[in-house]
Parts: structure tokens; sequence; C-alpha cells
């Protein structure tokens, strides 16, 4: 039925799937005489293995999801990975998905698919709205596009950062809505900013027929965050939404997955990706999800919210230790921050340093964010740099409890993190007591 296996399947089942999809393929088959300028040949019997036989990739010159007439198990295993992700996804919250496909790019560059699909349908549009968040392939996935991004700054509510629904009201009546080519909105990211208001967003796009873009990239994990996108298509528009293969089912990085309600607009955008395409992302995510069944999923599932109640309780303990915050963001789902106030006023390399330590320790994922950093990305600078905002009040660190985390993860990070600082202060009182001797000493030979 094209469905995920509610329980996983073992190694050399798999395989053995694996290998009868391959013998159906043309380079596989016994006295084969290929006389074309691509037959599936492999010189490395080591490739071979690696890709299980599996050569000619998916898709055809027109169409990533065409079948191969010489590749049918290619063809095949294509049609069965979309129709397990789309399992998948609907399994996760959003049950009213219609389509889906696995595209063999990372987010960044699916997201720009996306636009160019959106340009023939609209083609005097120039401009895409944007709730500002601070990842740089978000924002090139428009530029690379031909779009002139529209950044609408945050609204900080408390400690979030909240989208501005009037400003982007207001920037649609100013730029004409015929003008925009689609707003583009995030679910998953880094904690101050938390997902944006995708229902009021789909509302917004609905009453002015403006296409709407989700950049879903780590969200399928979430509940909260598949259930806006449910939301949204439900009471307004939300024309296709793009999670990453890697952030959401655990496989190599470079394999996306484009789905939305409308069946025709997702084959739309199949049809605009050039030539064949690699299967390996598919390949690897079918592995994934048929040894892990839906039950392995939602086990994943549950343990990563589990961990995150356990990240955010334990280091809200920390934080109060050393005198900081843990931030209160409960409309993030995946990400917490804790703040860096009193780290940041001892000294200003000190925030950028404690991210150093941490990393040398072994410590990956841990994002240190300090004040009114500037960077320009494609001509356009932001001020405040990775804070999602021009001036957010304090400098913060951000952890992550994401999909496969374990407890061990949370407890050796959290120990790592108490001892750099524990180490800045100690050197701050060292350098205190140092520059209280130093202004003693001058008041002496001052009196003297």
């Amino acid at each position: 039925k094209g469905k995920c296996p509610e329980d996983g399947w073992d190694e050399s089942t798999i395989e053995l799937f694996l290998h009868e999809l391959a013998i159906m393929d043309s380079n596989n088959f016994l006295g084969n005489c290929g006389v074309g300028e691509r037959e599936g040949r492999v010189v490395s019997a080591l490739v071979a293995r690696r890709h299980y036989r599996l050569i000619h990739g998916i898709g055809r010159s027109g169409d990533i999801s065409a079948v191969q007439p010489k590749a049918a198990g290619s063809s095949l295993l294509n049609k069965l990975t979309n129709s397990v992700v789309l399992d998948v996804i609907k399994l996760a919250g959003v049950r009213t998905v219609t389509s889906c496909f696995v595209v063999p790019m990372a987010t960044g560059m699916s997201l720009t698919l996306c636009f160019l699909t959106l340009r023939h349908k609209r083609p005097k549009a120039k401009y895409i709205i944007w709730p500002r968040i601070d990842q740089k392939s978000c924002f090139k996935s428009m530029i690379t596009a031909g779009f002139e991004p529209v950044v609408i700054e945050n609204v900080l509510e408390g400690d979030e950062l909240r989208t501005d629904l009037e400003a982007v009201e207001a920037k649609i009546k100013a730029l004409g809505a015929e003008n925009i080519l689609c707003v583009h909105s995030t679910t998953s990211c880094f904690a101050p900013r938390v997902p944006d208001r995708l229902e009021e967003l789909a509302v917004i796009c609905a009453n002015y027929d403006i296409p709407h873009i989700v950049n879903n990239a780590y969200g399928v994990q979430s509940s909260k965050c598949m259930h806006l996108i449910q939301q949204g298509a439900r009471v307004g528009r939300i024309d296709a939404f793009v999670q990453s293969l890697d952030k959401n089912f655990m496989v190599p990085v470079g394999g996306a997955v484009i789905a939305g309600f409308n069946e025709s607009f997702i084959q739309e955008i199949s049809k605009m990706y050039p030539g064949r395409a690699s299967a390996s992302p598919s390949l690897d995510v079918l592995i994934t999800l048929l040894s892990l069944g839906t039950s392995g999923y939602k086990k994943l599932l549950k343990e990563r919210k589990e961990m995150f109640s356990y990240l955010s309780s334990e280091l809200k303990k920390l934080a109060d230790n050393h005198s900081e915050r843990l931030l209160d963001t409960p409309h993030n789902p995946i990400s917490l921050a804790m703040s860096l106030k009193n780290l940041d006023e001892t000294n200003d390399s000190a925030v950028t340093q404690l991210g150093s330590m941490l990393f040398t320790r072994q410590v990956s994922g841990a994002r240190v964010v300090p004040c009114g950093s500037v960077q320009t990305v494609n001509n356009y600078t932001f001020k405040g740099f990775m804070s999602h905002a021009n001036d957010y009040p304090c400098a913060y660190l951000n952890a992550a409890s994401a999909i496969g985390i374990k407890k061990q993860d949370v407890d050796v990070f959290l120990k790592r993190l108490d001892k750099c600082l524990k180490t800045f202060r100690k050197e701050a009182k060292q350098e205190k007591s140092l520059s209280d001797i130093s202004d003693s000493n001058t008041a002496t030979e001052q009196l003297e």
C-alpha cells in the first residue's frame, strides 16, 4: 500500500528487498548490451556495492518523478520512498498533506526550486516577504532564485522574537500583491526566535492571493511545528513546505522533502528540476524508515520531547547557579536559550571564547550569540546577526533537543558548560584582584 510498516524490518530483509529492486534495472540484466552514453556502468565494485547496484538514479531529463523504462527498480524505489515519507509526514501531524517528493538537494536549494516554480505563475513578481531568521541558506535561497527578499523584522514579546503581522500586511499593501512572489515563513528555528505565526500568515496570503512557502527544516520531529502547518492550511493558504532529510530522519546530509496540499503544484515543482537525480537520499531515507517502522519513529519523537523537558529543567538550574537565566520561549518546541549577560559584561570577547571552549571540549551544536554582531550577506547588512533582531537585549547560548538526542548528551553538555563558566568566573576574580592591587599601588605612589 506504499505505507511505512508499523514494525521495522531487519537488515537482511531490507537488503534482500533492495537486491530485488536492483535486478529490475537494465544494467544488472544478464546479457544486457548497452550502447548509449549512460548505461549504469560503474568501474569500482566498492561503489556499486555502496549503492546496492541501483546506479541509474531517479527521474528522467524532464521530471524527477518520472519512471525510467531502463530502470524499473530505481523508479519503483523512488515511488515507494515518496509514498512512505508522505505516510510519515501524516503520522507526524500534517494529516491533510496530499503529495510530496524527495529531492537530492538540501533545504536551501529545495526552497529555491519552489520559488523558481512560482516564477512561471507570477511573472511580474520580484519580491519575497520574509520574516527575518538569521540563517544564510534561507536568505540565499531567495537571492539564488533571482528575487529580492523583503526582510520583516521580528517583534520582541517578553523574551521571544515573534512575527510582526502588521508589518507583513503593510509591506504587501505598499509593494502591491501582484509584485510579491510569495511569503516565505519559518517553523523550526533557534530560540529566542520562535516559529512564525503560520495561521495568521496563511490567512493573509489567502486574503491577498499570495503563495505561501514554509521552511520547515527540522520541524517534522516537532508535533507543534507540524500542527502549525496543518492549521495554516486549514484556515488559509500554504502552497508547499520543505523539510530536511538529515535533520528529521537522521540520514546523511544532501536531501530534502518538498510537500504540499495541492498535488498538481507539487508535481509542477518536481518537473522544474532539470535532469535526472541521485537516488542516494531516497535510498537512505527508505532504508531508515523501513528499519524503524512507524513504531520506531514514534518512539524517537516521544524521546525527543522528553529530552526537551529534561534539557529545559536542567539548563534552568545551571543558569540560576551562574546568575544567568533560561530565556522564556514557550513557543519554541526544539531550541532553548540561556542568557550570557554577566559573561558579556565582564569581557567583550568572553561570549565567543565560550563557544570556542565548548567546541574544543567536544560539545558540538551549541551556539553562542554575542550582542551587536554585523554581517553582510549578498549585499544586505544584518545588524545583530545570529540573534534574529537588530538589538536583542542580551548575549545568549543556544542548545537544542533534536531527534536522536540522549540523556547522556544532555548530562555531558551541562557538565562541560558548567566547568567552562566556572573557569570564566575564576579568571574574572583573578583579573579583578590584580586590578585592585594595581589601583592600590597607583594610589600609594600618588600619596608619596
